[in-house]
């Protein structure tokens, strides 16, 4: 009897850990370039209290033994990379990476990070920054008079802009974006702000140019946008509360059990 109450109440705490999962998916169901996460649960070790296959007379074994489970726990927290939809926003800076690959950033204290949301900005010095000022790895840097509404971006990553001053016609090109790609993305190390970095289980990171080798094209003026769906959220928020019901309600009858044997002798 004390075993379903634990065995209860392990289910309500991965619930919760399902629910809070689904809430921060919910909360980011705005965030650009934001990928959903999934908990995934295992079951808890087993109390065997008969093998199968024990010897039950001499010419017979036991078929089917008893083994009695202890609960659920999490296992991990999935998320998945799969593509969200583009949004135009007519920004001259905004990309957005249709396919595989991350943009590489390089955070203040010098190390990458690898991120999946393209809205750059460009600094005072002309480098292309995002929000936070971390710098666009390979570095792209406007030349002076440039024009900010002049800036293009092909789909294999070639960023030009219209100087004047150099020549009135022709744009010119100042940098070539690259592309990077992991054995293993599931892996990567979430750190907030829209990046990511690399773990042992992600592998290290494959450099490629955008449009070639499997990695993804760059799609100018366009954001990718999360790619949470708000109504599998709901269901799934359903899902996680009346599981959580379901296993207080295992806690409540065990106690009304323990209860009424506590009252057979009186």
């Amino acid at each position: 009897m004390v075993r379903s109450l634990w065995t209860g109440a392990s289910g309500m705490i991965g619930q919760q850990a399902n629910i809070d999962t689904i809430a921060n998916n919910l909360a980011n169901v705005n965030t650009t370039g934001f990928k959903r996460m999934r908990a995934d649960f295992e079951d808890l070790l087993y109390q065997t209290v008969k093998t199968a296959g024990t010897p039950a007379t001499e010419d017979s074994v036991v078929p089917v033994g008893i083994q009695m489970g202890h609960g659920v726990k999490l296992a991990d927290t999935q998320r998945m990379f799969t593509q969200g939809s583009p949004q135009n926003t007519e920004n001259a800076t905004d990309m957005a990476i249709i396919g595989d690959g991350f943009f590489r950033i390089k955070m203040y204290d010098g190390s990458y990070a690898y991120s999946r949301n393209g809205a750059f900005e460009v600094d005072s010095d002309g480098r292309m920054v995002t929000s936070n000022g971390y710098w666009l790895l390979p570095d792209i840097v406007m030349p002076e008079h440039f024009l900010p509404d002049s800036i293009t971006v092909s789909q294999d990553g070639r960023v030009s802009v219209m100087v004047p001053e150099i020549d009135e016609n022709e744009p010119v090109q100042v940098g070539q974006i690259e592309l990077y790609r992991f054995a293993n993305p599931v892996g990567l190390t979430a750190v907030g702000e829209n990046l990511f970095k690399v773990s042992q289980a992600s592998g290290e990171p494959i450099p490629g140019r955008p449009g070639y080798e499997g990695m993804g094209k760059i799609y100018h003026k366009f954001l990718e946008m999360s790619n949470v769906s708000v109504v599998r959220e709901m269901v799934d928020l359903i899902v996680a509360q009346r599981a959580y019901e379901f296993n207080s309600k295992t806690i409540q009858t065990s106690d009304t059990m323990l209860g009424t044997a506590t009252q057979l002798k009186r």
